[in-house]
């Protein structure tokens, strides 16, 4: 297990923002790796933040029981299954960068989109049964490859007409279905191991009780203001992702 102060003085706010992530402020999780890899390698990062990530998984499923759209998860897991096994396929021959700064510049172009579309009050076009095929394998391939499913999710969901519970709801159970199918994969990746399982072991209480803090908050704010701060989530997870694009190529 690890032991030093400095890691645990990033690993607990990335814990925190992951939590309020999986509580259903969809989007921040991808936040969480780039914290922790400022004090570690970002493929150990990825090992430790998994099984958190798992964990939170089944508090927010407890949360949401049954809140979410059984139609939205119909028509978006089956692409996000196909592109985990593209991406654990690809995972040694994309480059994160490519893959960060691709989906950097789409989540900032939908933002950007949203907020003309308010500023005009013009409504959103609605997602169709391609739009949800679409990104959802984009979701599952990224999250696979650089923990970054949450914005094309994102820019496929908050274009459906679906209340904040039911739109928290069904994010959160379709990345606890991506998280689980990913594990094997990380696993034959060789990405864990029993000291990132010790380490991610100590990070649960925090774990547990950010994801709880971020159902009770989405739960006491309004729609306009809940769907205004998922946009401008998914314009800073955007340019965040831009960012780590443009360094690292």
């Amino acid at each position: 297990m690890i032991v030093d102060p400095l890691f645990y003085a990033a690993a607990v706010p990335a814990t925190i923002v992951v939590g309020l992530s999986k509580g259903g402020f969809t989007g921040l999780s991808v936040l969480g790796q780039p914290i922790l890899a400022l004090v570690m390698s970002p493929i150990q990062a990825a090992a430790i933040i998994l099984p958190v990530l798992i964990v939170q998984d089944v508090v927010s499923l407890y949360a949401y029981w049954r809140r979410w759209s059984r139609k939205e998860l119909m028509r978006t897991l089956p692409g996000a299954l196909a592109g985990i096994v593209l991406g654990y396929l690809l995972a040694a021959s994309v480059s994160d960068a490519a893959v960060a700064f691709g989906i950097g510049v789409l989540s900032v172009v939908e933002a950007a989109r949203a907020f003309l579309s308010r500023r005009l009050k013009r409504a959103p076009g609605e997602s169709g049964p391609i739009a949800a095929a679409v990104w959802s394998a984009v979701s599952g391939f990224t999250s696979m490859i650089a923990n970054a499913g949450g914005p094309p999710l994102m820019i496929y969901l908050l274009r459906r007409p679906l209340p904040v519970q039911q739109f928290a709801a069904t994010a959160t159970a379709f990345f606890a279905v991506v998280n689980w199918v990913k594990l094997p994969f990380f696993l034959a990746l060789g990405q864990i191991s029993f000291e990132n399982l010790a380490t991610s072991a100590a990070l649960i209480p925090i774990a547990v009780v950010s994801t709880m803090a971020g159902v009770w908050l989405v739960r006491r704010v309004s729609p306009a203001r809940f769907f205004g701060l998922v946009y401008t989530i998914l314009a800073v997870v955007g340019v965040k992702l831009i960012y780590d694009g443009v360094t690292h190529f």
